[in-house]
C-alpha cells in the first residue's frame, strides 16, 4: 500500500512507505538482534544476537505462514517501522552480518534497536503533520522530523552513542501538543485515561470519543462497539483487546503492531494509516 501524508504547512509530501518493514531488503535483523522468552507470545527462548532457529539462509522465516499456529504470535505483531532495511542497506551499505567479522555483526545488532526507535518516532511525527488541527505546531514538527531522519542516517558509532530517551522526550513534547490540538473541541476530550490500568475492563459500547488513552493498559479489555473516534492511542497496550465493531475512525498515533495484537472483525472501523489484520477474519 502506497501512502503519503500531506504536510499542511507547505507543499511537501512525506512518504510513509519507508516506515513499514520491507523484509526483502533486510538481513533478518529482528530474527537475530532481538531476544525473546518462552511465553504466550513465543514458543522458545532466544538470546539477543542469536538467529532464530526458523531463520533460513535467505533471511526469510521458515514458518512465516504458520507463526501463530507454531506459538510465535509475538513475531506476527512486531513491526520494525522500516528500520530493518535502513540498517541493512543504508547504515551498513548492504553488507550482510553473515560471514562478516564478529565485530561487524555486533555493531549491526546494537544499532538496529536504536534505528527502530527513531523510525517509530518518524511514524508519529509524520502522522502529526497530517493532522490539520495541529497546524500551529507543524513547523516544529517538521523540524523534529528532519532532525530525527538525519539521526537515522548517522554512522554506526554515532547511532550506538545516541541518547534516544533524551531525543524521544523532546519529540514527545510536540506530540503532546499535537494531541491537545487534535482533540480540542471534541466532546470526549475530557476523558483522560492516560496511563490508566484498564486490563480486562468491561468497556463494551463505551464513549471514548476524543479520549486520551496514551500508554493505557487495555490488555484483554472488552471494547466491543466502543466509540474511539479521534482518540489518542499512542503507546496503549492493545494485546488481546476486543475491538469487534469498535469505531476507531480518526484515532491517531495508532500503529500496526497495536492493531495486530488486538482482536477485531469486519465491523471494526480503522483509520487509514493501518490495515485490517488477516487473522481477524481468518479465525486464527
Amino acid at each position: 500500500m502506497h501512502e503519503k501524508t500531506r504536510d499542511r504547512t507547505g507543499d511537501r509530501t512525506v512518504d510513509r512507505d519507508g516506515l513499514r518493514g520491507d523484509c526483502a531488503n533486510c538481513f533478518g535483523l529482528c530474527c537475530v538482534a532481538l531476544p525473546f522468552a518462552r511465553s504466550a507470545d513465543f514458543a522458545l527462548d532466544k538470546p539477543a544476537g542469536r538467529p532464530c532457529l526458523h531463520l533460513a539462509a535467505d533471511h526469510r522465516c521458515g514458518i512465516h505462514d504458520r507463526l501463530r499456529q507454531k506459538g510465535f504470535t509475538g513475531c506476527t505483531v512486531y513491526d520494525c517501522f522500516g528500520a530493518g532495511q535502513k540498517v541493512s542497506q543504508v547504515t551498513f551499505g548492504g553488507q550482510d552480518w553473515r560471514g562478516a567479522p564478529a565485530e561487524h555483526a555486533r555493531a549491526v545488532f546494537e544499532v538496529f534497536p536504536v534505528v527502530r526507535q527513531l523510525h517509530e518516532l518518524l511514524w508519529y511525527l509524520t502522522e502529526a503533520l497530517g493532522l490539520p488541527a495541529a497546524r500551529p505546531v507543524h513547523p516544529e514538527l517538521r523540524r523534529a522530523l528532519e532532525r530525527t531522519e538525519a539521526l537515522t542516517r548517522g554512522t554506526p558509532g554515532e547511532l550506538a552513542a545516541l541518547d534516544v530517551p533524551a531525543h524521544r522526550a523532546e519529540v514527545n513534547v510536540l506530540l503532546l501538543k499535537t494531541s491537545e490540538l487534535a482533540r480540542a473541541g471534541v466532546r470526549g476530550r475530557g476523558k483522560d485515561r492516560r496511563g490508566a490500568d484498564l486490563m480486562g475492563a468491561r468497556l463494551k459500547g463505551a464513549d471514548l470519543h476524543g479520549a486520551n488513552l496514551r500508554g493505557a493498559c487495555l490488555i484483554a479489555a472488552d471494547l466491543t462497539g466502543a466509540d474511539l473516534r479521534g482518540a489518542d492511542l499512542i503507546g496503549a497496550d492493545l494485546r488481546d483487546t476486543d475491538l469487534t465493531d469498535a469505531d476507531l475512525t480518526g484515532a491517531f498515533f495508532l500503529t500496526q503492531p497495536q492493531v495486530t495484537a488486538a482482536r477485531g472483525g469486519a465491523g471494526t472501523r480503522l483509520p487509514g494509516s493501518v490495515t485490517r489484520p488477516l487473522h481477524w477474519t481468518a479465525g486464527s
